[in-house]
């Protein structure tokens, strides 16, 4: 349903390595701060200290340049040998076996301007991006190259961008990536510690760089030579994707050379020159596609970031779907990666409908909503009648159905199938939550169990006069594991678990968090779903938090859990208002039996 995500995948390969270190990661699992394997030559069998760190264990310039350690017992201990360990052996193997070999040997060396391929190593923590070498030594032959690329994929995160790190590494990935094979190699270092919750994950870590990630996969083919070029942004079929055939389609875009992180050191730019699309075949296809050039829309290419458009005649293209590959040039000469759009070809008269009407499920009043219908069209309900209508290709699809009232809860219709000349019907019942526990701490514990030194109190609240507290009117202490739990609630009814709450916090941050946590077994396991640490911004801030673990659990529980360590101590945790909310299948009867309603009775109105 993605333009981009199509040809990527139909264009390059997308290698995903997710465990490079599985016994390692095992040990982090425990809780320890464990970066080597765990090779019980080093060290001692048993030690928390056992074990090589990989990341300076690969051959290229292994031991090189005092960015390693030989002591066995230390957190950066190269290993024995160069590529001793046979996780090392494994990546090596792997890039050698998807790269091909371009370029000499010598450290000032340089791959060829169209090497290809990029090789990327996730790692936490700093916020920042990196790129060879990671020891001090003649720069690579690349540098301005890789710098250019490091520029435009900081762009997307905010990460800082200033090439290495605060001390020498020699024997690691991207240094073996780039030194043996010529591939343009980095590190995003994630986040802001070694140890992130979901939540941080989920509404930080991937959105920030899921976008460099995918910007990373489209200059794979030319990382060299490409990044240096204007990107296309915003490209858009503004006549609507699905357009009647023989006629004209207009796409708009933006022309952009300027999307790079100067926040260390500044990439020239220039104005855009030039502007062009194929249709079904990128660029680098053989033979060259025909292209048609985009226009300006201010009538000429004179600034670094330009609005651009072009008129597509349709003219005995085929029915189904097309894909238009726009590309920009600026005035160096350099052209940008390719962005693209779908274009469907397709007659009203005899194209699939998809249509209905979206109301809530407990009296019928209608409501405004977004409707996906497979993540391929989107349209937007009639407020004043929940009515919706779309054209859609023929095929079987999942309708996604997204309140713009977030106290009603997102639906999805699966299996819908929409056949060629008909309109097919999806009526869309929509459910509130509705308030299952509500607690501000004004009529004592009410069932919650709290571990000392939790307790109400005076010092603050959101509402009205008391709100929880891990450490009432001292600091938190140090290795605290204390808990604020719930009662145990029979969520069995429920499709899907809100969890609201306001609180206040300050936690030394990185080392000492404040854990929200859910069990659905009446607390014999938990589920960690977010976590703080830090202070807050200065006043209370009030959370609502999804909660699908709990969804249909028969012995729900939540808790909040202050966890430090030994180190400095805060003023910890206020937790006030908590409101557990629920959305399911409502009563029979839930708006009684005067309605004259019988739709939803066993028989509806055909009822004996």
């Amino acid at each position: 349903v993605d333009a981009d995500l199509t040809w990527l995948l139909d264009e390059h390969e997308i290698h995903l390595m997710l465990h490079a270190n599985p016994d390692g990661r095992k040990q982090a699992e425990t809780g320890l701060s464990w970066r080597k394997n765990t090779n019980e030559n080093y060290c001692g069998a048993t030690s928390t200290s056992r074990g090589a760190d990989l990341n300076r264990n690969f051959a290229f310039q292994w031991g090189c340049c005092g960015g390693s350690s030989g002591d066995a017992c230390s957190s950066t201990f190269r290993g024995a040998s160069a590529a001793s360990e046979p996780e090392t052996q494994s990546v090596q193997n792997y890039i050698r076996s998807i790269f091909p070999d371009q370029r000499d040997d010598a450290l000032d060396a340089a791959a060829p301007d169209d090497a290809t391929g990029i090789y990327m190593d996730l790692h936490s923590y700093a916020e920042i991006i990196i790129w060879p070498w990671g020891f001090t030594g003649p720069d690579p032959g690349n540098l301005d190259q890789l710098t250019t690329l490091g520029r435009k994929l900081a762009y997307f995160n905010g990460y800082d961008p200033s090439h290495s790190i605060w001390y020498d590494v020699d024997g690691d990935t991207i240094d073996f990536a780039y030194g043996d094979a010529g591939v343009a190699s980095f590190v995003f270092e994630l986040g802001t510690s070694f140890f992130q919750d979901c939540g941080t994950f989920l509404d930080e870590i991937l959105p920030d760089n899921l976008e460099s990630l995918i910007y990373a996969a489209k200059v794979a083919r030319t990382p060299y030579i490409t990044p240096a070029g204007p990107e296309i942004v915003d490209l858009t079929v503004t006549t609507g994707s699905f357009t009647p055939p023989d006629s004209t389609a207009t796409l708009t875009a933006t022309a952009d050379d300027t999307r790079f992180n100067n926040s260390a050191g500044a990439e020239p730019t220039q104005t855009i020159a030039a502007a062009r699309c194929s249709v079904d075949a990128p660029p680098w296809q053989t033979p060259t596609p025909t292209f048609q050039a985009m226009s300006a829309a201010d009538g000429g290419f004179d600034a670094s970031a330009e609005a651009i458009t072009i008129d597509l005649d349709t003219t005995g293209w085929t029915d189904g779907r097309h894909t238009v590959f726009c590309q920009a040039q600026d005035a160096a000469g350099a052209w940008g990666p390719v962005s693209a759009a779908f274009l469907w070809i397709m007659d009203p008269a005899t194209a699939p409908t998809v249509a209905g009407r979206v109301t809530l499920a407990v009296g019928g009043a209608p409501v405004s909503a977004t409707i996906s219908i497979g993540g391929l069209v989107t349209v937007q309900s009639n407020p004043g009648d929940g009515s919706y209508s779309a054209l859609i290709p023929a095929g079987t699809y999942d309708v996604t159905v997204t309140p713009d009232d977030p106290d009603l809860i997102p639906r999805t219709i699966t299996d819908v199938v929409a056949s060629a000349g008909a309109t097919t019907t999806v009526d869309v019942a929509i459910q509130a939550y509705t308030q299952m526990l509500a607690h501000d701490g004004e009529g004592g514990a009410e069932g919650w169990t709290a571990d000392e030194p939790w307790e109400l109190t005076e010092e603050m609240a959101a509402s009205p006069t008391h709100s929880w507290s891990d450490s009432p009117g001292v600091d938190y202490g140090d290795d605290a594991d204390t808990s604020l739990t719930s009662p145990v609630l029979n969520l069995s009814d429920a499709e899907a678990v809100r969890i609201e709450f306001s609180h206040r916090w300050d936690f030394e941050s990185g080392y000492d968090y404040g854990r929200l946590e859910v069990s659905a077994d009446g607390g014999a396991t938990w589920i960690e779903i977010r976590a703080w640490d830090g202070a807050d911004p200065g006043s209370w801030t009030t959370e609502t938090i999804e909660a699908p673990a709990l969804a249909g659990a028969a012995q729900a529980r939540v808790r909040f859990r202050v966890d430090t360590d030994v180190s400095l101590t805060r003023d910890g945790w206020h937790v006030d208002d908590i409101r557990i909310l629920t959305g399911g299948t409502p009563p029979l009867f839930a708006d009684g039996f005067e309605s004259g309603d019988m739709d939803r009775w066993e028989y509806g109105t055909d009822a004996p």
